[in-house]
């Protein structure tokens, strides 16, 4: 999760309140949303206490965050014969 990102910058100048974690499992089909605020004030949010049911509307409205100025969904799976289990054929 970047906060504190200037309007007139681009996310290297964020601050960055949460590290990325990648999806498990990762041999199924995952969901990625990406939503994009416009907060109020530097430094005025902080990044949630757990991940399980985490709740987009929730948070805004605990930061003041108002409706989302952008936002992306998608779906990805990992391609076919790449990481995971090998199986060797003799």
């Amino acid at each position: 999760m970047l906060t504190d990102i200037p309007a007139t910058t681009g996310s290297n100048f964020g601050q960055e309140t949460m590290c990325y974690e990648s999806p498990r499992p990762s041999s199924e089909i995952n969901r990625l949303v990406f939503v994009l605020f416009r907060q109020l004030g530097r430094g005025t949010v902080y990044a949630p206490m757990w991940h399980q049911n985490f709740s987009t509307r929730e948070f805004a409205e605990l930061y003041n965050l108002g409706s989302p100025d952008a936002a992306v969904y998608y779906n990805c799976q990992r391609e076919a014969g790449f990481g995971g289990r090998r199986m060797y054929l003799s």
